[in-house]
């Protein structure tokens, strides 16, 4: 469900390098350039682009669009140029630095990509900082934050479609009492979110809703203002139906008094190629316009030129 269109006739990663090696010379840099052909490659490509371009001119490409370009469209185009393990491990070790809407971030790593794409970032993390993902958390985090994203992050779940039923039925029996009791924190829960399967979760949280008559997220609503009972939701919705969870971020970003670009940004980075399809989709379900057009009306320039190109804008 990605939604990057690749040219039916790709040139050769040579060929891309030196028209991207023209789009840097001279005293005006060619935005439009580095975009047509950037945000039409896959990741694969821009892979080969960054090997090649070293190979050409013992230069490494991110640090040549870091010289040259700026702002929200610098940005971009370095998270979209990066490997997506290289991507994840940056942004991680970014979130570790910054205050507590970071944990979002952190989340979100955890709890969307598969087993496989976040040991490969972790794997990353170890290779670029010499220390793992979770002692930087850990060591960044306090309590039940610290309690529930290191083993988050420390997951390798299984990905097969296999359920088992009686351990669903059980575990959403545990949930719901500790959810009574307020232990939001429990173990056990804390257990179950961070160690079953996405079909198994699926499964457990479906029997919570059909025999407690409520969704678990609405459950968890007690204290609106609980940042931790806020992360805990936004996790329960990344693993179960991440198009919806990023959705959410997308409309936050965008009718913020003010464009949240860092949120953007890090969305349509990390989801073009993976569900922004899907995105899109609830997106347009859920507000009055489709997603390009809100993007249209909040960024301008060439930075709005590449949000759209990694959106599919003019797609069907």
């Amino acid at each position: 469900m990605a939604t990057v269109t690749i040219p039916p006739s790709v040139p050769s990663p040579a060929e891309d390098c030196e028209l991207l090696r023209k789009a840097f010379a001279g005293w005006g840099t060619n935005e439009d350039l580095i975009i047509q052909i950037l945000a039409h490659r896959n990741s694969a490509q821009r892979k080969l682009i960054r090997q090649t371009y070293a190979d050409l001119f013992e230069e490494d490409i991110l640090k040549e669009l870091d010289k040259e370009l700026s702002n929200d469209f610098e940005r971009i185009v370095l998270l979209w140029t990066m490997d997506p393990d290289e991507r994840d491990a940056f942004l991680a070790n970014e979130a570790t630095k910054r205050l507590s809407a970071s944990n979002w971030v952190l989340m979100e790593i955890a709890c969307t990509r598969s087993s496989h794409d976040l040991f490969m970032a972790r794997q990353a993390y170890h290779a670029h900082y010499k220390r793992s993902v979770e002692e930087d958390v850990s060591y960044h985090t306090t309590g039940d934050f610290r309690k529930l994203l290191v083993p988050l992050l420390s997951s390798f779940r299984y990905e097969g479609e296999e359920v088992n039923m009686t351990v669903a039925k059980s575990e959403a029996k545990i949930l719901h009492e500790k959810i009574l009791e307020k232990a939001y924190n429990h173990e056990e829960l804390i257990r179950i979110l961070t160690t079953r399967s996405k079909a198994q979760l699926n499964a457990t949280l479906n029997y919570y809703n059909n025999e407690f008559g409520n969704a678990i997220n609405k459950d968890l609503k007690a204290d609106p203002k609980d940042e931790y009972l806020t992360l805990l939701r936004a996790a329960v919705k990344c693993l179960t139906c991440p198009e919806k969870y990023y959705e959410k971020v997308l409309r936050s970003a965008i009718n913020k008094l003010g464009t949240d670009e860092w949120a953007l940004t890090r969305v349509v980075a990390t989801r073009a190629e993976v569900d922004m399809q899907r995105i899109k989709e609830e997106f347009h379900r859920r507000n009055s316009a489709p997603l390009d057009v809100a993007i249209s009306g909040d960024t301008s320039g060439d930075y709005k030129k590449m949000l759209l190109a990694l959106i599919g804008h003019g797609n069907n």
